[in-house]
């Protein structure tokens, strides 16, 4: 009987790294430890949590990783390939034939790196696809459609995704634009969507939380999270500034990322009286701050669909709190939006549209969306999505002609 391979998580997020992409990478990593033997290849360095260590738990090996800041473009690409590199060297090193290689589409040349180490050692290997590159290049406007680098970024996807024996989307509208690529086909094809990680269960609206004390206003507006280069920072304060008149409505600010560089310089300029911005909310206030406001904006800039998922909405869900998403009403958010009432689907670019959204959820009974928000967020269940991944390792592990066929 041929020994039973091992799985191999590939990701430069992974803890201590606070960001969504590393506890999701940790949850796959160990709840597939308590099957299989687990080697992660981080590029996070520090001691990791006493809850993912010890017997059971992965074996984390730390991968040389130095990223510069996401505005250095240039510096930033050149860590990145950096990182993708030495992740490639390590996983010849650590993969036999028969194992399975499990990786995230961040940074975005790290998937090439794993499904060439992949093929080249007999391994298996899946990607989860948050982002589609060089699609959401395009739709920031830092490439061209039919740009040389795009065109050969397509053409490299087209290769990796041949190669591939699985690739996860966390979204149902991910398929059209993946089925474009000549190397892909559907049976490759596994929707597994990301999980609230607060608990889903209405949290009632109270002057003491400690984010509205300082707030007259009855409606809070809220914005949390990274603002990156699929996100437009300019229609939520142009919203803002529309009801800065309106004094029972106020904006409540808190993140990272470009986008949120661009809100403080809007704001130095503008000095709006109904927006506040409060330092970034560490993961111990994460709670409260998403229960200090009645609304979230998820503001995408156009043709999001199929291009990237909103992690944070789901917690925003949990917490029982309806949504302003600006998107496409095709992208998997606003069908989710749509099919269970949990708020208001604005046009990308249009911040009258989500000001009048604004003032139509000031209005509205808030008791009934949250309901629903959280009988939605319950759907979307971390022991669902981890068995899930547990089955398809075990598939890619246990099937090598299926496998071979994806």
């Amino acid at each position: 009987m041929q020994p039973q391979g091992k799985i191999v998580v590939a990701s430069q997020h992974y803890p201590p790294d606070p960001s969504t992409t590393a506890a999701i990478m940790a949850e796959i990593a160990c709840r597939v430890a308590a099957d299989h033997e687990v080697v992660v290849l981080s590029g996070s360095p520090g001691a990791l949590p006493t809850s993912q260590t010890g017997p059971g738990k992965p074996r984390v090996v730390a991968v040389k990783n130095k990223m510069a800041g996401k505005a250095a473009l240039v510096r930033r690409g050149g860590s990145e390939l950096l990182f993708a590199s030495r992740t490639f060297l390590a996983l010849i090193r650590e993969l036999k034939a028969g194992d399975v290689v499990l990786t995230v589409t961040a940074p975005f040349m790290l998937p090439y790196a794993v499904a060439a180490a992949a093929r080249l050692r007999g391994a298996r290997s899946a990607l989860i696809m948050h982002d589609l590159f060089p699609d959401v290049l395009v739709m920031a406007g830092l490439l061209k459609p039919g740009s040389i680098v795009t065109r050969t970024m397509r053409a490299a996807n087209s290769l990796m995704f041949r190669a591939l024996n699985a690739v996860i989307t966390i979204g149902r509208d991910a398929e059209r634009p993946l089925l474009s690529y000549s190397g892909m086909t559907r049976n490759k094809i596994r929707f597994i969507p990301n999980w609230a990680t607060l608990a889903p269960g209405p949290r009632p609206i109270t002057s003491d939380n400690p984010f509205r004390k300082a707030l007259s206003a009855r409606f809070v507006v809220g914005l949390s999270g990274n603002l990156g280069f699929t996100h437009d920072p300019d229609i939520v304060f142009e919203a803002a500034r529309l009801l800065k008149d309106e004094p029972d409505i106020h904006f409540l600010l808190s993140g990272w990322g470009i986008g949120f560089t661009r809100l403080k310089q809007l704001q130095a300029e503008a000095n709006l009286a109904n927006v506040s911005f409060v330092a970034r909310v560490e993961d111990a206030e994460l709670e409260a701050f998403l229960a200090s406001a009645n609304l979230w904006i998820i503001p995408y800039r156009k043709e999001v669909a199929g291009v990237s998922v909103p992690s944070r909405f789901y917690n925003l869900l949990a917490v029982g709190r309806p949504v302003a998403l600006v998107s496409e009403p095709e992208a998997e958010a606003a069908l989710t939006v749509v099919e269970n009432g949990l708020g208001w689907v604005v046009t990308p670019g249009r911040a009258d549209q989500l000001a009048d959204a604004i003032r139509a959820a000031s209005r509205a009974d808030g008791g009934a969306m949250a309901e629903r928000a959280v009988k939605a967020a319950s759907k979307f269940d971390r022991t669902v999505a981890m068995n899930a991944y547990a089955g398809l390792m075990d598939e890619l592990l246990h099937n090598p002609v299926l496998a071979e066929q994806r």
